[in-house]
Parts: C-alpha cells; structure tokens; sequence
C-alpha cells in the first residue's frame, strides 16, 4: 500500500529521482515544507548570501557537471532576487530549476496584502524565461517536474499544498532577430538524407570551416573526428571555449570577435555552424559575412533561423549529427591552412590582451589543463582571457555571455568547485562586478573551499569609462575608488593579500583551508 507524501516531499523525492544532489538557496518561511526532505533523500544544501548568487552558483555547477543546477528561494522579494541569474541562464541556454513558493491557491485574485505577495509572480518570472508552471495539487507535481531540453521548468504550487512554487526554468535562447525563413523551410530532421547532403557540401569545399557552440559541450570527440577529416579549423563562440582543445592544430581558439575571425568566415566555401545562435553578444559589432554556403545544426528549430540565414538547416542532438557526418566524411590531406589561420587569430587576440596578458599567462601556468575559470563580465575576462588563455575541455571558462550580467564570476566558481571537488576553479573577476555578490566569499569561506578570487582592481567601470570618453561625453559616474579588498576578504573569513608572484599565490590558494582573494591592483584601461 502506497504511502502519501506532502507536496514538499514530493517535490524532493522528484529531485532525488532526477539524480539532483545538491540545491543552492535561501530558506524562508512559506519554503519550509521542502527543507524536512532535503537531508532525508541525500539532497546537499548549499546556504549562500543571497538568491542572485544561489541562481549563478547553479549556473556555474550546471555548466561545469552538464547537470541541472536548483535553486531553491521564498516568494516575493527572494525569487525575484534569483530573476536576473535566471535570465542569464536562459539567454546563454544553461538548465536551472528555481523552486519557490506561491501565493496559496485560493488567494484573491486582486491580492490583500499578504507576506511577500507579488502582483503576478508567475507572469514576472515567465518573462525572463521560457516559461513558468504553477501546479495546483500534489498529484501534479511528478507531471510538472520532468526535466525538459537545455531550459528551466519552473512549477508553481499554493502554500496550501506543503510546498513551494517550482519554477523549472530552462534557457532554450529559442528567440529569433528578424531573420527571414529560408527557402525550402521548415528544416530537415537529422535523417540518412539531409546528414548526406551536409557531407557532401562540406567534402567538395574547398576552403572549410567549422563554427563550436555550446551546444556542442557533450559533443568535444565527435567535433574534432569531423574537423579532422575535412581539415577544417575550428573557432568557438564564447560558451564554446575549449571544446577543441586550444593545441590542437585545427583550433582557432574562442572569440568570434576579432576581424580575422570575420575574415576566416568570408573565406569558407561551406562552414559549418553548430550549436550557436551566432550571437551579437559574440561578435561585439557586427554580424559576419557568410560568402559560402551555410550548414547550421541545432537540437531547436528557432535557432536555426536566429541571426544567419542558411542554406542547409538541420534539427538535430549535436553528438549523433557530428557522429554520423564523421562517418560519411572521407578525409582529405592536411593543408598549412589551419596554421595561417591560427596565426592570425592568435596575433589579433595578443594584441587585444596585451594589458591584462600577465594575469592570463600566470592563471594558465596554474591552472594546467584541467582548469576551470569563472569570469565576470570585466575587461581582463573578455579582452584578456577569452581568446588568450587556452582552453582545454568543455565548460572551462564560464562567463555571463547572452544577458551580460555583472557580479556571476564568484558564485558561479562556487556551483563550479562543488560540481567539481578535484578541479582547479579560479574566480577571475573585476572590482566593479565582485561588488555586486561579494557577500558569497562568506560562503565559500563556511564552506572551506580551496578557492582563489583574483579582483583585478581599475577604481571603476572601466569600460563604460572607455564609452564615455570614445563618445566625448564628460567621464562620470563610473569611479568606485579602491576599498580595502584585503580587510574585506579577512572579515568574510577569507584568506586575503596583494598579488606578489601570482602563478605562485593562485597555486598556493589552489591548494589552501578556504578561499583566497587576491588583490590585483591594474591601470585604467
């Protein structure tokens, strides 16, 4: 005889069922029917600062392990805390499930002024992902919460119910720019044919080339069986760095931004683009300039008309679409083509990281190849890291990409260590955007992690200081000055100091009780 649970247990049960182990969070009071049942089903609970880092920490494990992250926050005020990491998530396709309470379900509609009551929860939250569901019994809520593709669910239950409101919220980036439908729309399901006619368009190009996504993380083997049998270099959208190991003779590296970038792309004959949407927020100005022939794959239709139109469009996994095109492939003799590429690439991102090439050489010198680097949106992360520092595995740099957020780099290097006990995570992050979630050095601190936190201090928003001037607006606004970072790390029980030989300070915080902050200070820029 079956026994009945509470939706709070349900809900839990759920969770452990999916293989979730650890949930980032808050408690408060209309959560609490979830927090008897987390220890009960081996569920870890990680007790950050505050519901917007709980929502990049997620972010930042879910990248790392290819898992789904869980939030778990209160109504109101604290789930609306954790909208701006769900936003990031979805515009860079991450899975986050966020669980929070609702209003019970026989509350008037017009409101009365209870705790933490929002006007319409679920309508704000809808907004920021690809959608929200709110359950209105217990026998619903095994329906609600199945996993769906790369976005969060996110499942609404009343008080009333013992549990909280759980939103699911799964980044699917499933937005399209305008572009026109093109011919011979909708696009080809992943058969025998269309894998055929994308072999044979990239054999008999002459001068191929292959774009990496994200959306190829799981994919890193079967991408690089593809690139070698055509010879084709490779270059990786920003949430790609390190699919195609950054030795490897076909890598072009990760930044579709650069001008040689534009120019590898005018010259393919056919390119394969796999697993991105082409992003504005890759290219930073402008879009590129497709001359050839287009082959686009992505697991969602939408993708494939968002920013490029192609000429060939395949929905499909990107394992088994690269998979079976390594199979109808033959190879072709290697050119010193890929070399000129590199060469060029790597000369422009030099240039571009030159102020910021120290930091990057002493984090690649202590991180090795398994590293894992959590960035904020700061200029050392995307003029200096992004192209200059190699990447050598899927999930090796996390960074805000879609939604550019400040303040992810911190809590997401915590998601990323707790995914990843044995993995060396460094925080790489700006004096402005550290600011934003500094209080989550307290939580790595609580939780012991052997974490470096490299601020690298210009007093300000150094790029918008950079706008201001380049526009010849007066400069304002912008300075923040330069706090005692080290007093300030000491006090949230950190190890704190001034950077000294940093290859040797990342590598002793690599193996030190708790995190270490280390102060960088650097010119403006």
């Amino acid at each position: 005889m079956s026994r009945q649970m509470t939706g709070g247990e349900a809900l839990v049960a759920g969770l452990a069922t999916h293989g979730v182990d650890t949930v980032f969070g808050i408690p408060g009071t209309h959560s609490l029917p979830i927090y008897p049942y987390f220890q009960q089903y081996g569920i870890r609970h990680v007790l950050t600062r505050h519901e917007q880092g709980a929502g990049y920490a997620a972010d930042g494990y879910a990248r790392v392990s290819g898992r789904p992250g869980v939030v778990v926050t209160t109504t109101g005020p604290a789930i609306l805390n954790a909208a701006t990491a769900a936003a990031q998530s979805y515009s860079d396709s991450v899975p986050v499930l966020f669980l929070s309470p609702a209003v019970p379900v026989d509350h008037p509609g017009r409101g009365n002024g209870l705790l933490h009551e929002v006007k319409d929860q679920r309508a704000a939250m809808d907004a920021v992902t690809a959608g929200s569901h709110r359950v209105h019994s217990v026998q619903e809520i095994p329906v609600a919460a199945r996993w769906r593709r790369l976005s969060p669910i996110c499942v609404r239950a009343g008080r009333d119910l013992g549990i909280s409101m759980c939103r699911w919220i799964f980044s699917t980036g499933s937005r399209a720019y305008g572009c026109r439908r093109p011919s011979g729309w909708p696009p080809r399901s992943r058969t025998r044919a269309a894998i055929s006619e994308a072999a044979h368009m990239l054999a008999d190009a002459q001068f191929p080339g292959i774009i990496a996504g994200g959306g190829v993380r799981a994919a890193a083997a079967e991408l690089a069986r593809v690139a070698e049998s055509l010879g084709a270099p490779v270059i990786a959208s920003t949430n790609g760095k390190g699919i195609l190991p950054a030795d490897h003779p076909l890598s072009l590296g990760a930044g579709l931004h650069h001008r040689a970038v534009f120019d590898f792309v005018a010259e393919c004959d056919v390119l394969l683009a796999i697993g991105t949407e082409l992003a504005p927020s890759d290219l930073f100005a402008g879009g590129l300039e497709f001359r050839g022939k287009l082959v686009r794959v992505d697991i969602d239709p939408a993708q494939l008309l968002t920013n490029a139109e192609p000429d060939l469009a395949i929905v499909g996994d990107a394992r088994q679409a690269l998979t079976e095109l390594a199979l109808a492939l033959p190879a072709r003799e290697s050119t010193q083509r890929p070399a000129q590429w590199r060469e060029r690439v790597s000369a422009q991102a030099a240039i571009e990281g030159a102020p910021w090439r120290s930091i990057v050489d002493s984090l690649a010198a202590a991180l090795g190849r398994d590293g894992v680097v959590a960035a904020d949106n700061a200029m050392v992360s995307y003029y200096g890291a992004l192209s200059n520092l190699p990447g050598y595995r899927p999930g090796c740099f996390l960074f805000p990409t879609g939604l550019g957020t400040l303040g992810y780099g911190l809590p997401a290097a915590i998601g990323a260590k707790l995914a990843e006990p044995d993995t060396p995570v460094v925080a790489l992050e700006g004096d402005g955007g550290l600011m934003f979630t500094v209080a989550e050095l307290a939580t790595a601190a609580q939780l012991g992690l052997p974490l470096p936190v490299l601020i690298v201090d210009n007093g300000g928003y150094g790029e918008i200081r950079n706008e201001m001037a380049e526009r010849g607006d007066p400069v304002h606004a912008v300075d923040l000055g330069h706090p005692d970072f080290v007093a300030l790390g000491q006090s949230l029980g950190c190890h704190a100091m001034t950077a000294g030989d940093l290859t040797e300070d990342i590598t002793n915080a690599l193996a030190a009780d708790r995190p270490t902050l280390i102060h960088i200070q650097s010119a403006r820029r």
